[in-house]
C-alpha cells in the first residue's frame, strides 16, 4: 500500500481525535482536567482503560513472544485478576473515603511530606519510562512501514505525534481521554478481531485445528514448572497480582480515571470490568500470536519478536487489513501517551507543587502554570523516545516489565507500610529508605550468579524491592498511631504488626 495513502489515514483519525476533544473539553477546568469533575462514566472508565492498559506494547509484543515463551504470558494473567480484585476492595475504599484527587495524598496524610514527595517523584519516573517505551515501540513501527519510505526523519515522526497528543489532551484533560480512550479501544479491538479471522481465512484453519497445530508446535504451553527459571508459574502468578497492585493500584494514571467516576461502588464495577475484559483480550492476543507463528513458516517470514506481526500483515495479508491493523496500532499507541502525559502533569502540579492549595495564585495563574508543565513532558517524552531508539531492545515488553520492577517497588514499600502497620516515619530519612530498594535490588541482579547460584531473578524483583523498602522504612519508625488513622477510626485498614 502507497505510504502516502497511510499517511492519509493517519492524518484523518487523528482530525476525529481532535473533534472528539473539541466537543468534551469545552468549558473545562482544572478539575476536568485532573478528574474529570468527578462524573465519569463508569462503564466508558472500564472500556477506554483496556486501551491504556494493554497499548501498543501488547498489540506488538505479546504475540510476538508467544514463539519464545507460548502461552506463558497467561501466568502473569492469573495474577492480574487477582491484583485487580485486591485494588477494588482495599485500595479503592481508601482512596474514596479520603477523596483524593492524587492518591498519593494518602502518603502525605498517613505517613509524612517526604514519603508523600518520594511516592510522587517514583511515580513520575515509572511512567516517564514506561510510556516513552510503550510510545517508542509504536512510533518505530509506523517509521517503518510509512515514514522512512517517505524520508522523513524518526525524531521528527516522535515530534508531530507528541504535538497531536498535546492537541487534544491540552484542556480538557481526563475528561477529554476517558472519551478518545473509548474510541481507540474499539479500534484497537476491531483490528485485534479483524486481524485473527483473516489469518485464520489464509489458512483454513478452524479455531480448534488452528490450537491444535499449536500445541503440537510448542506455541500454546502455558506453565513453567522449573523452579530456578525467571518463568516459573508460582513466581509469575504472584508478580502478575503484584504488577496490577503497583501499576493500576498505586499509578496516578490509572487511578487518576477511577477516581474519576463518582461513586465507589461504580468505580469498582469499572475495575472488575476492565479484569473480566483484559482476560478475554489478552487471550485473544496470545492466540493470535500462535496464529503469526504458524503463518509466518508458510509465508517465509523470517522476522521475530516484535518485528513479527508488522511484517506478515504489511508484507502478506490484503489491503484492507493493512488499513485496518494501522487504526488499531495508532489507537493503541495515543492511549499510552495521552493518560501518561495527563497524569504527570497532575503528579507535579498537585503532589510536587501544590497548585491546588495555593491561594496566591488566581485560577488563570495556575491553568498556565499547568499548561507549561504539560508542554515540558511532551519535550521529556521527546527526549526519552530518542533513548529509546538508540538502545533499540528486539522486545519492549521485557524491558517495561524490569523497569518496573525497579521503580514501582518503592510505591508498594510505602503504600504496604503505610496500610499494613501502625507506625510513624521518621520523615527526613524517607528518601533513602525508598531509593535503597533499588540499589539493593541493582546489586542482588548483577551478582545473582555468585549469589544464587542458577536460580534466575524474573519479575518478583518487584517484590523483593517493595520488601526491602518495608524494612528500611521499619528501620526509620517508631511505635505510635497513625496520623490520619488516629484521627478517624471508620477510614482505617491497618492491622497491628
Amino acid at each position: 500500500m502507497s505510504p502516502a495513502l497511510l499517511l492519509c489515514i493517519l492524518i484523518a483519525y487523528f482530525a476525529l481525535l481532535l473533534g472528539v476533544a473539541w466537543a468534551t473539553s469545552r468549558n473545562a477546568t482544572n478539575d476536568s482536567f485532573y478528574i474529570g469533575d468527578k462524573s465519569s462514566n463508569w462503564k466508558l472508565v472500564a472500556f477506554g482503560m483496556v486501551g491504556t492498559t494493554l497499548s501498543g506494547v501488547t498489540f506488538i509484543s505479546v504475540p510476538g513472544a508467544v514463539g519464545r515463551d507460548g502461552f506463558g504470558y497467561m501466568q502473569i494473567l492469573i495474577g492480574y485478576v487477582i491484583g485487580y480484585i485486591a485494588v477494588a476492595f482495599i485500595l479503592l475504599p481508601l482512596y474514596y473515603r479520603l477523596k483524593l484527587t492524587s492518591i498519593y495524598d494518602y502518603l502525605n496524610q498517613r505517613l509524612g511530606r517526604r514519603a508523600y514527595q518520594s511516592g510522587a517523584s517514583f511515580f513520575i519516573l515509572s511512567r516517564l519510562l514506561g510510556a516513552t517505551a510503550r510510545l517508542y515501540l509504536v512510533v518505530n513501527i509506523l517509521q517503518a512501514i510509512i515514514l522512512d519510505s517517505l524520508s522523513v526523519p524518526f525524531w521528527l515522526t516522535t515530534l508531530v505525534i507528541l504535538a497531536m497528543i498535546l492537541m487534544y489532551t491540552y484542556q480538557g484533560g481526563v475528561k477529554t481521554i476517558v472519551w478518545t480512550d473509548t474510541l481507540q479501544t474499539g479500534c484497537m479491538l476491531a483490528g485485534l478481531l479483524a486481524c485473527i479471522a483473516i489469518l485464520l481465512g489464509q489458512m483454513d484453519l478452524s479455531v480448534g485445528q488452528s490450537l491444535a497445530q499449536m500445541q503440537e508446535r510448542g506455541l500454546a504451553r502455558v506453565f513453567t514448572t522449573s523452579f530456578d527459571s525467571p518463568n516459573f508459574y508460582l513466581k509469575q502468578i504472584v508478580a502478575g497480582a503484584f504488577i496490577v497492585l503497583t501499576m493500576t493500584g498505586m499509578d496516578q494514571e490509572m487511578m487518576q480515571k477511577t477516581i474519576s467516576v463518582k461513586t465507589l461502588g461504580d468505580s469498582q464495577k469499572n475495575l472488575l470490568s476492565l479484569t473480566a475484559i483484559l482476560v478475554v483480550v489478552l487471550s485473544l492476543f496470545m492466540f493470535l500470536g500462535g496464529l503469526l507463528h504458524l503463518y509466518a513458516p508458510l509465508a517465509g517470514v523470517a522476522a521475530s519478536g516484535d518485528k513479527l506481526f508488522p511484517a506478515i500483515v504489511m508484507g502478506h495479508l490484503p489491503v484492507a487489513l493493512q488499513i485496518v491493523f494501522l487504526i488499531a496500532l495508532i489507537s493503541a499507541l495515543f492511549p499510552s501517551a495521552d493518560g501518561a502525559i495527563t497524569a504527570l502533569t497532575s503528579t507535579v502540579c498537585i503532589d510536587l507543587l501544590g497548585l491546588t492549595r495555593r491561594q496566591d495564585l488566581t485560577e488563570r495563574d495556575k491553568v498556565r502554570w499547568r499548561q507549561r508543565i504539560h508542554l515540558g513532558f511532551a519535550l521529556l517524552f521527546l527526549v526519552l523516545v530518542m533513548a529509546f531508539k538508540w538502545v533499540d531492545s528486539p522486545s519492549m515488553i521485557g524491558v517495561i516489565l524490569k523497569v518496573a520492577s525497579y521503580t514501582y517497588g518503592p510505591l508498594l514499600g510505602l503504600f504496604a507500610f503505610g496500610i499494613l502497620t501502625r507506625r510513624v516515619l521518621r520523615d527526613r530519612w524517607v528518601p533513602l529508605a525508598a531509593v535503597g530498594g533499588p540499589l539493593m535490588c541493582a546489586f542482588l541482579e548483577y551478582n545473582q550468579t555468585l549469589l544464587l547460584g542458577s536460580y534466575r531473578l524474573g519479575l518478583e524483583l518487584l517484590m523483593i524491592n517493595g520488601i526491602l523498602v518495608f524494612a528500611g522504612l521499619w528501620a526509620i519508625s517508631a511505635p505510635g498511631a497513625p496520623r490520619i488513622f488516629g484521627r478517624d477510626p471508620a477510614i482505617s485498614l491497618t492491622v497491628d504488626v
